[in-house]
């Protein structure tokens, strides 16, 4: 740092001093409204992101009867749909979703799969994946999988319906158009064989009992939303890109084999008639229990596993009632072993029923946390939105990683070792993915987003809640999503392979990081270092309450954030949603500057000081040795005035000078030099050479050994988003400045946030050459086994 003296003037000048703008910069641009990038405001959706007085949506209500042949590993079903046209127009036609279709004979999502064969080889997993890719294509002469649609029906004629299939997507051509405000009931039978599953749907097969889980989604033929936006959203399923639905009231018979327990969307109206005395007895105790009941133990289960599904001829009905809902699905197994408790979730009066339905190779993990997640989920994202308002949420167990979610029931993952034992990330990650999931009960099955269209106002609004409800779990949750530090790698990346959030689901490249991470982490910005925790968690919950049961778009997101908060935000979401750039602030110098008061004494000190700091050259430091044999030193003649002449000496004249100014300034001119004359005025010069421009963080460590940190907005930007100046004036020398101490702005390169510049060590390890393999090592849990047995472990009907 350097240290210069000016005048009292001067100083005032400079921090006014107008920064020239660079050639490149774009700061307009920036910080300019989104104006045309967003819709027209209009009566269907507001300005303030609001829905308008004549917002409509339409609904579609279902009564399906639906069997599940386990021995053939099939679904067969049939369903009444009435389509409700609360729209203003009038509809010639309606569009449903065959989203089975994915897995039919020439789909553009499996023949658009890229990728290329090694010549270093491959895995069976991989060949056999490949495999199924290419029976899905058109060269495979026979392909079981997909829709067979066996009839399509008007509701009270019986008449034949014209229909169309495009692929994944099936109109329906009306007798008479569909006018407003009418309604029309028809009829679809089908079936379709269930697929291994594949994350979001399918069975799941156990070969040493012969069994399988089922997890049934995306099963029946489904209404397309139609919207003042859009018209009918019917782009194709592609396997990225979700599922774009609309709200209904749902009865469901679910026909499966009298040994399963079946778990579902909505409630059960007949759970007399399929379960035990000794299950419905379990089921009146865990109506009343604050901890997690056993409904179907372990060993029913079991014994139930120990049948194959071609042994078991019986059958049994299970009717699920669901309103008001956006979706349906249910998962049903022999092998699920079942607990549950209802509690009063949000201490309002109304209890909540949170499930968990899991094998035994889901245990000791899914007995002990999963129901206890479930109830934790819906109380904090509940207390972050809305409160939610349906009966029941279930979290299933399937496979051993990954999630999806479907109202009031998801299929989780997370699976210990066939020990019984886990890492401790296997549990974090099954304690995070029951969260995410249960989450989606909020995004997007009550504020019912466009997954087809735009993934992350679904999976990054709740991956950002997720982050917020891993903390409350647990303080030290090693959440692995939500912080800015995490999103670094990624904004790293080269600009070709990244997309902007703001890009349609099925062209999102790296849909985990861009998605997910990307808003998670802009939201966790915006509530910690840009909005602040009040200001943004009124705007989000005033966002959930607004779009609770209906449809937002992007722009009603982003305009009511800002409508709720009063913060300008635009070019907050130019930069992170709509733009690949990354956040990289570079602290390239700081000038260190004090008010001269003229008074010779200090300025003739600081003149000595610093022209003995200049004269003390290397040099001069090894000739100290011989000065006395010089010519002068040895030779008293050869010394004049100048020899003892001081020119830092403060003379009467000096003084006299100073008084003379003095006498020249107001009081209130003197005041002002006498309080700024111990001040540190510090110019800071900072580039933002990442491009987006963000709030300037900078931590001040003094001499003393105390520090601050002063914050600046992101609008310290607007008129030059390149490079800018900043002054700041502390009473305190500063010895180290750095720039986002805190790690709050996902600063991409942090070796050019400090000055003077510092750096850490990165460590290496010296080993021996030696053959290593053996496999991954054992977990903690499987080590202490090892050496100390195990604790007699209550209550998971493990059989070790």
């Amino acid at each position: 740092m350097r240290k210069i003296l000016l005048s009292c003037l001067a100083l005032w000048s400079a921090t006014v001093l107008a920064q020239q703008p660079a050639p490149t910069q774009n700061a307009n641009s920036r910080f300019e409204q989104l104006g045309p990038m967003l819709p027209t405001p209009n009566t269907f959706r507001t300005a303030a992101g609001a829905p308008g007085k004549d917002y409509f949506q339409n609904r579609a209500d279902y009564d399906i009867k639906v069997e599940l042949d386990d021995a053939n590993q099939k679904i067969i079903g049939s369903e009444t749909v009435t389509y409700h046209n609360n729209s203003t127009d009038v509809l010639p036609y309606i569009w449903l979703q065959l989203d089975q279709n994915l897995f039919a004979k020439g789909s553009t999502g499996s023949v658009t799969r890229t990728g290329g064969v090694s010549e270093n080889g491959m895995s069976f997993a991989q060949l056999q994946n490949l495999t199924s890719v290419r029976e899905r294509s058109n060269t495979q002469a026979t392909d079981k999988y997909g829709y067979k649609i066996t009839a399509v029906t008007d509701a009270k004629s019986r008449t034949p319906l014209k229909y169309t299939i495009n692929q994944t997507m099936m109109r329906i051509d009306l007798p008479a158009p569909l006018k407003p405000g009418t309604s029309y009931s028809f009829n679809i039978d089908w079936n379709y064989f269930i697929t291994e599953y594949y994350g979001r749907s399918g069975y799941e097969f156990f070969p040493k009992d012969g069994n399988s889980n089922y997890f049934i989604a995306h099963w029946f033929p489904r209404l397309c939303a139609y919207s003042d936006v859009n018209g009918w959203q019917n782009k194709q399923f592609l396997g990225q890109g979700e599922f774009t639905l609309i709200f209904g009231n749902y009865k469901v018979a679910i026909t499966a084999p009298a040994d399963h327990i079946v778990g579902s969307t909505g409630e059960c109206q007949n759970y007399k008639q399929v379960l035990t005395a000794a299950q419905q007895k379990r089921m009146a105790q865990a109506a009343n229990s604050k901890t997690p009941v056993v409904i179907v133990t372990q060993a029913e289960a079991e014994a139930a596993e120990k049948a194959k599904p071609t042994d078991v001829k019986a059958k049994k009905t299970w009717i699920y009632k669901a309103d008001n809902v956006r979706d349906f699905a249910f998962a049903s197994s022999r092998k699920f072993i079942w607990d549950a408790m209802q509690t009063d979730v949000y201490g309002d009066g109304r209890k909540i029923w949170s499930m968990s339905f899991y094998s035994k190779e889901g245990n000791p993990l899914w007995g002990q946390y999963s129901t206890r997640v479930v109830e934790h989920t819906l109380k904090s994202y509940g207390n972050r939105t809305i409160k939610y308002p349906y009966p029941v949420a279930i979290s299933c167990h399937a496979t051993a990683g990954g999630g999806m979610e479907y109202p009031m029931i998801s299929f989780n993952g997370g699976r210990p070792e066939p020990d019984g034992t886990y890492s401790e990330r296997t549990k974090a990650g099954m304690i995070g993915v029951i969260i995410h999931e249960v989450g989606h009960n909020f995004f997007p099955m009550i504020v019912n987003s466009d997954e087809r269209q735009w993934t992350w106002m679904d999976e990054g609004l709740n991956t950002f809640c997720q982050y917020l409800a891993e903390k409350e779990w647990d303080y030290n949750f090693p959440t692995s999503r939500g912080e800015p530090q995490q999103i670094v790698d990624y904004m790293k990346s080269d600009k070709s392979v990244l997309s902007p959030i703001m890009t349609s689901s099925d062209n999102v490249i790296s849909l985990g990081p861009n998605a997910y991470a990307k808003p998670a982490t802009a939201l966790n910005i915006l509530r910690e270092t840009v909005m602040g925790r009040e200001l943004f968690d009124y705007a989000f919950k005033e966002y959930a309450r607004r779009w609770a049961f209906k449809s937002p778009e992007p722009a009603d997101f982003f305009r009511t954030l800002e409508d709720a908060s009063g913060v300008d935000l635009d070019w907050f979401w130019k930069g992170w949603f709509y733009g690949v750039e990354p956040v990289d602030q570079d602290l390239v110098e700081v000038d260190w500057f004090q008010v001269d008061n003229q008074d010779p004494v200090v300025a003739k000190a600081a003149a000595r000081e610093a022209a003995q700091r200049r004269a003390n050259t290397i040099s001069k430091q090894r000739d100290a040795a011989t000065k006395d044999k010089s010519v002068v030193a040895q030779d008293s003649t050869m010394k004049d005035f100048y020899n003892a002449y001081d020119p830092y000496a403060v003379t009467d004249a000096d003084k006299k000078k100073y008084q003379d100014y003095l006498a020249t300034l107001s009081e209130e001119e003197r005041k002002t030099l006498e309080t700024n004359t111990k001040t540190n005025f510090y110019t800071l010069s900072l580039k933002n050479k990442g491009g987006v421009p963000m709030p300037v963080i900078v931590r001040m460590q003094f001499e003393d050994g105390t520090d601050s940190v002063a914050r600046f907005p992101a609008e310290i930007w607007r008129f030059n988003d390149v490079q800018i100046r900043k002054v700041v004036a502390t009473s305190k020398k500063v010895t180290q400045w750095t720039l986002d101490p805190y790690q709050e702005i996902a600063d991409i390169d942090t070796e050019n946030n400090s000055f003077p510049r510092s750096s850490q060590p990165t460590r290496f390890q010296l080993f021996k050459q030696q053959q290593r393999g053996g496999g991954a090592p054992p977990n903690p849990m499987q080590q202490q086994r090892r050496t100390t047995p195990p604790p007699a472990v209550q209550g998971t009907g493990r059989n070790e």
